[in-house]
């Protein structure tokens, strides 16, 4: 950067998707640039994404925010993120129960269930509205050709062979990729393959599935823009809601992730 700019920010993670928050009602600078200096994790503080919030454009919501990924890029929403948001708000009035936050991909309403106290340690946990998947590929947006909607057992051809994906968007598009087990792919490499692929115009979010029972699926995560990251909220989302298109599941999934559970729910 060729200016020092002095920001004040808190680190917050949600399941080990790590995020700097910040007051960005003051910020003159490249928002983008910043965010890569500050999440670089070897020159910087180091974090998956830069969170800044902002003064709503509605007075009867609570804040707006933008989400920054490590390598400056803008995502439309970040179901962790927001969530990291939502304890940074809670912090400054804890009496709020519910939170309504504007993203790129609408008004996002969180409900607090429980907080840390002095006598009930560890976090924040919420509960998100994370609204419709989006199963349009014009919307995702995704080149399907003449694949029909919703895009269920594409044949994605990579350098690992054609894989069939499953492509929705949580606001931000991702693809769906179900394995036996984790070590008969690549998927590291796959998934910073299938990111940049011309099929994705926006680039894409890559999960890993793997269907562990009715109720339950492993999910490895390649989050455009960022690289692995050990959950996503969008991308447990979108796995989830591929389980539910493909038959694999039943409409309420727990998500294992590498730093734990997420509860996911699709009603009918």
């Amino acid at each position: 950067m060729s200016k020092t700019t002095k920001v004040t920010f808190a680190k917050l993670h949600g399941l080990g998707n790590d995020f700097l928050v910040t007051d960005g009602r003051n910020l003159s600078a490249d928002l983008g640039e910043l965010a890569k200096a500050m999440c670089e994790r070897h020159t910087g503080v180091g974090a998956d994404g830069l969170l800044i919030v902002l003064k709503p454009r509605n007075s009867n919501h609570h804040a707006r925010v933008r989400f920054f990924n490590a390598d400056g890029s803008e995502a439309e929403m970040s179901g962790n993120g927001i969530r990291c948001v939502g304890a940074f708000l809670t912090k400054q009035n804890p009496r709020r129960k519910t939170l309504r936050i504007e993203t790129t991909a609408g008004v996002k309403e969180l409900e607090l269930l429980s907080a840390p106290s002095k006598a009930k340690k560890g976090g924040w946990n919420f509960r998100v509205n994370m609204g419709q998947p989006i199963l349009d590929p014009d919307k995702i947006p995704f080149i399907a050709g003449k694949h029909p909607a919703p895009v269920i057992g594409f044949p994605l051809r990579t350098a690992s062979g054609i894989l069939a994906a499953t492509v929705t968007s949580m606001g931000n598009p991702h693809c769906s990729i179900f394995v036996e087990d984790f070590s008969s792919i690549p998927w590291r490499e796959v998934g910073q393959e299938i990111e940049r692929s011309p099929l994705f115009p926006n680039r894409t979010n890559v999960e890993f599935v793997r269907v562990a029972s009715k109720n339950e699926i492993e999910v490895r995560y390649w989050e455009r823009g960022v690289g692995q990251t050990m959950s996503s909220g969008t991308g447990s989302c979108g796995a989830a809601a591929a389980s539910i298109l493909n038959g694999f599941t039943r409409r309420a999934v727990k998500v294992r992730t590498l730093a734990g559970t997420l509860e996911v729910s699709w009603p009918k």
